[in-house]
C-alpha cells in the first residue's frame, strides 16, 4: 500500500492566531487538503492553544464526518486528563502519543518506552478502549522497539528531525534514513504499523519511502504550509502526495532543496 498524507494545521492556526480574525481558516485548508488527495488531517492542541484551539476541534470532526467519511482525523499530544477528555470528546481515528513538555515549540524527541511503560501501557489501552489506533512518538532506536510494543499500541510514529536536518549533506541523509529503516523493520516484525513525521519535504520523502517501503502514514505541516505559500494548497499536497508515492521518481525543484523544503 502506498505511504497515505495527514496534512498537519498547526501551522495554519498559527498564522491565523496572530490577528483575532477567523482565517487562514483550517477548516477551509483542511478542506483543499482532503480534496487534493490528502487521507487524513492531523491536530496537535496543546495546553496554551497557540496554534490549534480547543474549539477547532469539533469544525475538523465535523469536517471529515459530512464531507470526507473516509479520511482520518489524527490528534497528537501529551496525555494530561485534558488532552484525552478531548480526545474522547472528539473521536479521532487516531491517537498519537508525544512526550512533549508544554513549554517546547515542537516536538523533539521520541519516548522512553521503558521508563514511561506504566504510564504509556495505561493511556494506550484507555484510548484502544475507545476504539483510536494509537500510535507513539519513536526515536529512531531499533532496540527501543520491544518495548514499544509491549506498551500495546498500534503503531509508533518516526521522529524525523535529525534526518530533516540533514538537507544538503546526501551521506548524513542517507545515513539517518538507514537507522530509521533499521527501526521501521524492527517494529514491523513485532506486528506495530509504522508512521513518521516531522521536517519532512518533497525532497527528502523519495528517500525515507525507499528505506521504509511499508511506511503507513507520514504527518506533515511545516513544510507542507511553507511549500503551500509558493504554489497553492492544493497542488502542494499533490506533490506531496506523489513524493509519499514515487520513492526514488519524484522529481523536488532542484532550486528549493537547500531552504530544506
Amino acid at each position: 500500500m502506498p505511504t497515505e498524507l495527514s496534512v498537519n494545521l498547526n501551522a495554519i492556526a498559527m498564522l491565523r492566531n496572530r490577528r483575532d480574525l477567523p482565517w487562514p481558516s483550517v477548516v477551509h485548508f483542511g478542506r483543499i487538503a482532503l480534496a487534493s488527495g490528502a487521507h487524513g488531517l492531523t491536530v496537535h492542541p496543546r495546553p496554551d492553544e497557540r496554534h490549534i484551539r480547543f474549539s477547532d476541534l469539533p469544525d475538523i470532526r465535523s469536517l471529515i464526518d459530512a464531507e470526507f467519511p473516509d479520511a482520518e482525523f489524527n490528534i497528537e499530544g501529551y496525555p494530561t486528563e485534558e488532552f484525552l477528555a478531548l480526545v474522547a470528546a472528539h473521536r479521532p481515528e487516531q491517537v498519537t502519543l508525544v512526550p512533549d513538555d508544554p513549554s517546547q515549540p515542537t516536538s523533539d524527541h521520541g519516548w522512553d518506552f521503558v521508563a514511561d511503560a506504566a504510564l504509556l501501557k495505561d493511556v494506550v489501552a484507555r484510548l484502544k478502549g475507545q476504539g483510536a489506533r494509537v500510535s507513539l512518538f519513536a526515536d529512531a532506536e531499533p532496540g527501543a522497539m520491544a518495548a514499544a510494543a509491549a506498551t500495546g499500541c498500534d503503531r509508533i510514529e518516526l521522529y524525523t528531525g535529525p534526518y530533516g536536518a540533514t538537507y544538503g549533506d546526501a551521506d548524513a541523509a542517507e545515513a539517518e534514513a538507514a537507522r530509521l529503516g533499521a527501526t521501521a523493520r524492527a517494529a514491523l516484525d513485532l506486528g506495530l504499523g509504522v508512521n513518521a513525521g516531522h521536517d519532512l519535504t518533497v525532497a527528502n520523502l523519495p528517500r525515507l519511502v525507499r528505506h521504509i517501503p511499508s511506511l503507513a502514514e507520514v504527518s506533515i505541516g511545516h513544510g507542507l504550509t511553507a511549500d503551500a505559500l509558493e504554489f497553492g494548497m492544493a497542488a502542494t499536497v499533490r506533490r506531496f502526495v506523489e513524493a509519499c508515492r514515487s520513492g526514488t521518481n519524484a522529481s523536488p525543484a532542484p532550486d528549493i532543496v537547500a531552504d530544506g523544503h
